[in-house]
């Protein structure tokens, strides 16, 4: 599993065929007609994350790792309302997901950079963008996408039940996927203000960023600055956070 940090949710690409007039909007249209509830999206959202918690190594209940990530998430089990499911990968990528139903999971790598404060604010990022719908509305694209793909419609305007290999897809889809950057904005503005209101350091945002900044000019630069590419600069965001704590009196 090979995904740096704030890369998050779902995206699919259909397959190319040539000699077929006006089949691009034919597709389109298909996609668009395939109709996905809410309901359907936390669904499939939940078996996504499912399968990959059975494909990867998810923490147990006394790693240290895991009672660290309880001992930082103890009072936001349930946030705006979603109840929050939290595990951690010990997997050493720099890395952290949300998803429609409210699954977080963290990696390992990311314990290892950040502090404490940091992590939180991370995740802070991460439920920003299921409270912003971002993650609801990347699944359903992802959803339509693979329905078309695969012929999974159950009937017109319906999408059916999906097995096990095309959650699978799914879940690749979602793991290979980015926010676009007013998207990626929005998100650090909902970890500041959910930091904020609850009497966490708002500067931990801030430092994370930095940490980032730094971290893609090491040996995993090149890899960080292609991940990274659809997202507002690292060093950028760091002083956008420290200005909103100079105007909130949270910072000099």
């Amino acid at each position: 599993m090979k995904k740096l940090i704030i890369l998050f949710c779902m995206m699919g690409s259909l397959p190319v065929v040539s000699n077929a007039q006006g089949l691009g909007q034919a597709v389109a249209d298909a996609i668009g007609s395939v109709t996905i509830s809410n309901e359907q999206v936390a669904q499939y959202s939940k078996q996504a994350v499912q399968q990959m918690d059975a494909k990867n190594p998810v923490a147990g209940a006394n790693d240290p790792y895991t009672q660290r990530l309880n001992r930082i998430v103890g009072p936001f089990r349930t946030i705006d309302g979603i109840p929050i499911n939290y595990k951690v990968y010990a997997v050493k990528d720099v890395n952290a997901f949300a998803t429609a139903d409210g699954s977080v999971r963290v990696f390992k790598g990311l314990m290892d950079l950040m502090s404490d404060d940091e992590v939180l604010a991370v995740i802070g990022h991460e439920i920003g963008h299921v409270i912003n719908q971002d993650s609801r509305d990347a699944m359903k694209s992802a959803l339509r996408r693979s329905a078309v793909r695969n012929a999974l419609g159950a009937g017109p305007g319906a999408i059916g039940r999906l097995s096990r290999s095309q959650l699978g897809d799914v879940a690749d889809g979602f793991l290979g996927a980015k926010f676009s950057r007013d998207q990626e904005s929005q998100a650090d503005d909902y970890s500041y203000d959910f930091l904020k209101r609850n009497g966490k350091n708002v500067i931990a945002l801030a430092t994370s960023f930095e940490k980032l900044a730094k971290l893609s000019g090491g040996s995993q630069g090149g890899k960080v600055a292609e991940l990274m590419s659809s997202h507002p600069d690292s060093k950028a965001r760091s002083e956008r956070i420290y200005e909103r704590a100079r105007r909130d009196g949270l910072a000099r």
